[in-house]
């Protein structure tokens, strides 16, 4: 038997329609990343953990919002109807909302990332700094893909704030354990950027984690014989 075709003219709608939705509040969580990124280029004491704390902050509601709008309140709302009745089938329609989410999230997370390197290498603060950035947006990226992937294979509304709220706390304790760590805590104090195996392994922790989370979760939704 024969797997059947994507209606990719449907997936591509689909997607931009939820980038539609969403594109003004989007732009200001890059609005605000600017401005916590304008408070990190002081480079003084008081403006960097102003700046580091608001930057955390927008890059986790930007993260939950998307993945709240798109999937959980389209369930509370019923909106689902209108989508059965265009010609998409369940692997269309979970195609969509995972490029939909994926890049209503990416996008605003790329440009805050660039923007925290671009801060970092063009203002007074220690280049070092790049060793400590990096495992934090990796942790940011986790949390989204796990979030995402509960939403999109758990109806329950309550697993998934748990998985959000979850996630996302325990950057806390990686940023206490970034600090135990002297190749990364000692050298993020430096001008120089050290690119050690324990740097190196959590990135490739935090990214092949991400991955196989969404293949799994896709796997689970592609079971299904419905649209959720």
């Amino acid at each position: 038997m024969s797997s059947p075709s994507l209606n990719m003219p449907v997936i591509r709608l689909l997607v931009l329609k939820d980038w539609q939705l969403f594109e003004r509040q989007l732009a200001a969580y890059v609005a605000g990343g600017i401005v916590s990124l304008c408070f990190l280029g002081m480079a003084s004491p008081w403006s960097f953990y102003i700046g580091s704390l608001l930057l955390i902050i927008v890059l986790v509601a930007g993260s939950c919002f998307a993945i709240s709008n798109s999937l959980l309140n389209e369930r509370k709302e019923h909106t689902l109807a209108f989508v059965m009745s265009l010609p998409v089938s369940p692997l269309d329609f979970y195609l969509a909302k995972l490029i939909g989410n994926i890049i209503t999230f990416g996008v605003p997370f790329a440009v805050l990332a660039a923007g925290t390197l671009a801060v970092i290498f063009f203002t007074p603060l220690p280049d070092g700094l790049v060793v400590l950035a990096l495992p934090l947006f990796g942790h940011i990226l986790l949390a989204f893909s796990i979030s995402l992937s509960v939403a999109m294979a758990v109806e329950s509304e309550g697993w998934n704030i748990f998985a959000m709220i979850g996630t996302m706390l325990l950057i806390n304790p990686l940023i206490m354990l970034l600090g135990q760590i002297p190749e990364i805590g000692d050298a993020a104090k430096t001008e120089t950027i050290l690119w050690s195996t324990p740097l190196l392994s959590i990135l490739a922790g935090q990214v092949l984690v991400s991955l196989v989370v969404i293949v799994v979760s896709g796997w689970v939704h592609c079971r299904k014989k419905s649209f959720y």
